[in-house]
């Protein structure tokens, strides 16, 4: 069995799924790709220490206080995707990479595939993917919306560069 809560953010509402020992997801609602991988799955609207555990660590992040990474995630993906998310969880906090960069790191031809496997990333916020840029450092799409990606790395510091 799958639990689910609602973790209402300074974004607006996430939806987390837990098993027994990990998070498995953490998605702004309506975000694209949203559950993904769960639609078949039992959930049952109920909170266990995971939720708890995940829901505290969402309240240190959004009230600024950088908490450790999350060692109690597992994220459900291909092998490639999985590579990506470790790359995504290592950027630190007001830090950020580009999708080339990633892939150098993985030794990936396709910066392109890189980005499929970011946004596809079903811990947003936990795996932060919002913490990658474009070629130029610019702006690029986010799956939970390029508003809530402005604002996750205001919030961790990271200047904006508005190109015109």
């Amino acid at each position: 069995m799958i639990d689910k809560q609602i973790y209402q953010s300074p974004l607006g509402p996430i939806s987390l799924l837990a098993d027994d020992q990990d998070l498995l997801g953490c998605w702004f609602l309506g975000q694209k790709y949203f559950e993904r991988g769960f639609e078949k799955e039992p959930l049952a609207e109920e909170n266990s220490p995971v939720l708890t555990q995940a829901k505290s660590w969402l309240d240190a992040y959004f009230a600024g206080q950088n908490p450790q990474p999350a060692d109690f995630l597992a994220p459900r993906g291909t092998t490639f995707q999985k590579q990506v998310w470790q790359v995504l969880r290592e950027i630190p906090t007001g830090s950020s990479l580009t999708y080339g960069q990633i892939a150098e790191r993985i030794n990936c031809r396709s910066a392109q595939a890189v980005g499929s496997a970011v946004g596809k990333n079903p811990l947003s916020i936990f795996i932060p993917c919002h913490r990658v840029l474009g070629s130029q450092g610019q702006l690029t799409g986010y799956a939970g919306g390029l508003d809530k990606k402005v604002w996750l790395l205001e919030h961790e510091g990271h200047v904006i560069k508005l190109r015109k």
